[in-house]
């Protein structure tokens, strides 16, 4: 919706979207610093031909920085497992698209009914001690946890098939974002929509990452979701206390991926036979080095077997790169699966459905929509419209 007026907030909204800098900024469109400066603070409104400057240079649609947000989404805390290496800048700019997915999540919900949400109550004691963050207590407790939550989805204690369908069929969203910052893995998000409570959302970050390295991060990230505070700002974290979720989230992915008894059954009897971790991984879906680090923390093997066996696998080159590697992706998302449902049935056209996300004030680059809801290229092209008679709501089921 047209404001009429340079909104300098979206000036440093896209400056965070694209990863930039004002100093970045101001060099290519030749303006200066302060002058930008001046406009993002909305302390001064910029002529015309600077605002065609800033949005060709910045690869957004001159409309964007003349219309406000009215979505009601609001986000809340954000898990980067990245946090103690990647640059603000890298966080901010995923950050800023994971709220720009809440934002259109939002108007999906006019439309479509997304799976709802899904996940058993529980209660996680986090130790005071960040030294006791992987003691054999909190083991005990995770592992627990990471077996109840999987008699409360109903999957039995055997491989997961499809860890994505897994987490969208219990009302968790998931995305991935390419041209990511290598430092960041994957990331987690609380979103709050009016009317509809909380959701969360879980962005991979893909690239040459292989498929059971994606499937090890959903797993992390839902680690994040169930056991740690979402009322807590990660900003207030120390680097110990931030360290100590990351070790806890590491062994909720491993403890849900392998489950305990059935994992031990089937590696107990060759536990130091790497040849045969390899035969099982196409079975359990997880690295060689993931089933080792199991294996340790499941005393099949001991310190010195797990670490002779590490040298092993990296004297082999395996470390970055396994047999059996197959690059990942992502299956289509719940917003594939929701446009799909809309065009598909003649209801609501691409252009129709950007024309719904401009009354929201969200004006993207089709590339960057696509990009960040993990949709096909080419989904939001625009193409005849078809003029719905009504506006019906479907339920998004994979």
């Amino acid at each position: 919706m047209a404001n009429n007026k340079f909104n300098g907030q979206r000036l440093k909204e896209a400056l965070q979207f694209r990863g930039e800098r004002l100093t970045d900024l101001a060099k290519t469109v030749e303006i200066s610093k302060q002058s930008l400066s001046l406009y993002a603070n909305g302390e001064n409104v910029p002529p015309y031909e600077n605002v065609v400057k800033i949005a060709k240079a910045l690869n957004f649609p001159f409309d964007y920085f003349m219309t406000e947000d009215l979505c009601t989404t609001a986000t809340d805390n954000t898990y980067f497992r990245s946090q103690a290496s990647a640059s603000k800048l890298a966080q901010n700019s995923q950050k800023v698209k994971l709220e720009y997915v809440a934002k259109i999540y939002e108007v999906f919900l006019n439309y479509v009914d997304f799976p709802a949400r899904n996940i058993p109550p529980v209660m996680f004691f986090e130790p005071d001690n960040t030294l006791e963050a992987d003691s054999k207590a909190v083991l005990d407790q995770i592992e627990n946890i990471a077996e109840s939550v999987r008699r409360f989805w109903k999957i039995g204690m055997g491989p997961i098939e499809n860890m994505q369908f897994l987490l969208e069929s219990n009302g968790i969203i998931v995305t991935g974002f390419r041209d990511v910052d290598e430092k960041i893995d994957a990331f987690s998000q609380r979103i709050n929509v009016q009317n509809h409570g909380s959701v969360f959302v879980i962005a991979l970050a893909l690239g040459e990452k292989p498929d059971v390295r994606l499937r090890f991060d959903m797993g992390h990230e839902l680690g994040h979701i169930l056991l740690h505070d979402w009322d807590e700002s990660n900003e207030t974290l120390s680097r110990d206390e931030f360290n100590s979720r990351e070790k806890q989230a590491n062994m909720f992915a491993s403890a849900f991926l392998l489950p305990r008894d059935t994992f031990t059954r089937d590696i107990a009897p060759y536990a130091t036979n790497i040849d045969f971790y390899r035969s099982l991984k196409k079975k359990w879906g997880v690295s060689i080095q993931a089933m080792m680090y199991r294996a340790r923390q499941l005393e099949l093997i001991t310190a010195n077997q797990f670490q002779y066996m590490m040298r092993i696998i990296s004297a082999k080159g395996w470390k970055t790169r396994e047999p059996g590697d197959v690059p990942g992706k992502i299956n289509s998302t719940i917003f594939q699966g929701a446009a799909d449902l809309l065009f598909e049935g003649g209801y609501l056209s691409a252009e129709g459905l950007m024309e719904a996300f401009h009354e929201y004030g969200i004006f993207l680059p089709q590339k960057d929509l696509e990009d960040i809801l993990g949709l096909k290229p080419g989904t939001l092209t625009v193409g005849p419209k078809v003029v719905p008679l009504v506006k019906p709501k479907f339920t998004v089921i994979e």
